[in-house]
């Protein structure tokens, strides 16, 4: 009897909540347009810049040299929250590689990183800070949060990395701590919007590992599906399998096209972590600075 109720209440908030996340996913959707439509380097950051003046907020170029690749510039913004409270810092790289538009490598990223700014501004955290990063030259090799780092920039409490965020049901975390209070709220979060999450350190390579190399406390997100998850792992071991992962045939290819994306499943993506960080941030066991309860 309970299962039958449930079903038919969600049969009957399926219309009400998909109008509900329409409006959302169709920002998303067009920032990450924006975004891929851009030429390279330049019109992405571009892109990007526009948006936060959309949003109200001031944001920062931050160049930096990078060698045989010239020089970089990073995009880095306060948000909202407690002057004196703990940074916690979003981030996604925005460059791409020559082939395809890099929607889902990842102006996908960008576009959450972007939401999620909206949001925290509309609505800001009780217990930290907030602040928005967005690296140029990740694929060069992680040059441009390398470069924030070196250039001793505002240490956060918790950097909070988006790579790859466009289709499928699973929430993908790298993290160092698996029982961690921010892998409860993700889990508790992901399955209040239809998702799954997945937590643990294996985890393709992206701008968290700046963090993690500097002794910086660090997290990832993806959203793709479920069963790709071991298969792109198996990848990156070199070990062969019957099946190929979407993401490893879209990503740095001439697929990496807004056709790949889907921006109901990743307005749900966006909605889980708002949800997560949010119950992170009122979790008064914790300590601000940590991700595990009772400062631990």
């Amino acid at each position: 009897m309970i299962a039958v109720a449930a079903a038919l209440w969600l049969t009957a908030a399926a219309p009400a909540l998909a109008r509900e996340a329409a409006p959302k996913a169709q920002r998303w959707i067009g920032d990450v347009d924006a975004i891929a439509d851009a030429d390279a380097g330049d019109g992405r950051r571009s892109a990007i810049e526009r948006r936060l003046d959309a949003i109200g907020l001031h944001w920062n170029a931050q160049t930096f040299e990078a060698g045989k690749h010239g020089r970089g510039t990073n995009l880095v913004a306060d948000v909202s929250g407690p002057a004196d409270a703990p940074l916690l810092l979003f981030g996604a790289h925005f460059d791409r590689v020559g082939e395809g538009r890099g929607a889902t490598d990842n102006a996908s990223g960008s576009a959450t990183v972007l939401a999620l700014a909206e949001r925290f501004k509309q609505r800001p955290l009780s217990r930290h800070r907030v602040a928005v990063a967005f690296w140029d030259l990740e694929e060069a090799g992680l040059l441009g949060s390398a470069a924030y780092i070196a250039q001793n920039r505002a240490k956060p409490a918790l950097y909070v990395n988006f790579d790859v965020f466009g289709w499928g049901k699973t929430l993908w975390m790298m993290t160092p701590e698996a029982d961690s209070a921010l892998v409860a709220a993700s889990r508790s979060a992901a399955q209040a919007a239809g998702l799954s999450l997945a937590p643990g350190e294996q985890y393709p390579p992206s701008d968290h590992r700046s963090f993690l190399k500097a002794g910086w406390p660090a997290v990832s997100y993806s959203l793709i599906g479920a069963e790709e998850v071991p298969l792109i792992l198996a990848a990156y071991r070199r070990e062969k399998t019957a099946e190929t992962a979407k993401v490893m045939r879209v990503i740095h290819s001439a697929h990496d096209t807004l056709d790949e994306i889907d921006p109901a499943a990743a307005a749900l993506g966006v909605d889980a972590v708002e949800d997560a960080i949010r119950r992170w941030d009122a979790d008064t066991r914790l300590a601000p600075t940590s991700m595990s309860e009772n400062g631990k």
